[in-house]
């Protein structure tokens, strides 16, 4: 007797056009940025005007384009411009490229707790951390889903600390009432491939505070004051510039992000309204007071009800075509050789060797919530191109696996 196999449909994909909403007006703007013979931004307009229209989209005072999300950390921590050896608490569960800027500039990144249920850094997480040696704190706003940002910022506002804003997937998110980015000192975007708007790579950094807007500036433009009188090179910095076609078409991108944004809240809503009351399963849960953009649609699965828990189900669904994510991340950041083993800057082990040893204990034992939220965690793909057909097959095959 011959198994058939289940039906499956190809879902759009946010690596390729099938889930991109590039077209004919980022077409447009990069020819006419070609047309203009000049594709640096120190002498063109498209970053200029990227710059400033996002910056008015957000309601930010200043905003700057660099070469990458993790440029625009980069140049934030630059901006705040630790001494060596001083402390930067962030998350446990984050890109790598939000953690090497804070190693580049001679600080310690100091890893705060994550909530299991949506693995952000909280208020109650980030506190047990900080210390005299704290100069920042950066919040990552997972998978679209803000940080609870009222209770972190009273934090570091009690303390004085300065925080960064890591919204490389949070385009347009809100908390309070108002866009991430715009909450803390200084935010960061990123326009990486399968973020809310692209253009292949590139970065945003926004802020209010004029001192670290031009710190910020200078950092992306290897610290040369372009414009200046006597220009000169200030201090230590790199060249992370965004070029005018990329500028050209990040700017194409961000006339559509709030329909992208619209089309992806839209669908998740039906999505969470469709797996409601199934047992051993149920979406991250967001904060009263904010706006989830939904980079990703992240469940939590009980492994006591789902056979294998996350990975059994994303084992069923894959039969479907539906490729999701078991955990996100295999480990945290802090599991990575570049932090078990130290290696930096040759055999130095720096900054490392300036580190308190209380916050050097990178180990499970020490982040038990961080290790379970990402047990518990199944990432469905997800981009602005899906459609109800799509929504209605990803709930489908979800009953049919889990029998319901």
């Amino acid at each position: 007797m011959t198994t058939m196999n289940p039906p499956t449909m190809v879902l759009p994909s946010d690596q390729d056009a099938t889930g991109r909403t590039l077209g004919d007006r980022e077409i447009e703007l990069v020819t006419e940025a070609l047309r203009t013979g000049t594709l640096t931004s120190t002498k063109g307009s498209f970053v200029a005007r990227l710059e400033s229209a996002f910056a008015r989209q957000i309601g930010s005072k200043y905003a700057y384009a660099c070469s990458s999300g993790s440029a625009a950390i980069h140049a934030a921590i630059s901006a705040i411009d630790p001494e060596p050896g001083d402390e930067i608490i962030t998350s446990s569960i984050t890109d790598m490229g939000a953690l090497t800027p804070i190693l580049y500039q001679g600080a310690i990144p100091v890893f705060a707790e994550s909530d299991p249920r949506t693995l952000n850094v909280t208020a109650e997480t980030i506190k047990p951390w900080i210390s005299e040696k704290t100069k920042a704190i950066v919040v990552t706003h997972l998978f679209g889903n803000p940080c609870e940002m009222k209770a972190i910022m009273d934090l570091a506002s009690l303390h004085g600390i300065p925080v960064i804003e890591d919204c490389a997937q949070a385009f347009l998110a809100t908390s309070g009432g108002r866009n991430v980015g715009t909450i803390g000192t200084i935010g960061c975007f990123s326009m990486q491939q399968g973020k809310h708007m692209t253009c292949g790579e590139g970065g945003l950094v926004t802020t209010d505070d004029p001192v670290l807007a031009r710190r910020m500036f200078l950092f992306v433009n290897k610290c040369y004051g372009y414009g200046d009188t006597n220009a000169d090179h200030y201090y230590l910095a790199l060249n992370s510039r965004l070029t005018e076609i990329q500028g050209a078409v990040a700017l194409g991108q961000l006339e559509k992000l709030e329909e992208c944004v619209h089309a992806r809240t839209t669908h998740a809503a039906k999505l969470t309204a469709a797996l409601k009351g199934i047992p051993g399963i149920e979406p991250f849960p967001v904060a009263e007071d904010a706006t989830c953009v939904y980079w990703k649609y992240c469940l939590l699965v009980d492994a006591n009800v789902v056979p294998d828990g996350a990975i059994g189900l994303a084992r069923l669904l894959k039969a479907r075509g539906i490729s999701s994510a078991p955990r996100y991340i295999q480990k945290p950041a802090f599991m990575c050789e570049i932090f078990q083993k130290r290696r930096t800057f040759g055999k130095s082990e720096f900054p490392f060797t300036l580190a308190r040893p209380e916050v050097l204990q990178y180990n499970r034992t020490q982040y038990p919530m961080t290790f379970a939220g990402l047990e518990h965690t199944l990432v469905l793909p997800w981009n602005e191109r899906y459609t109800d057909e799509h929504i209605d097959y990803i709930a489908s095959a979800i009953k049919e696996v889990l029998g319901h």
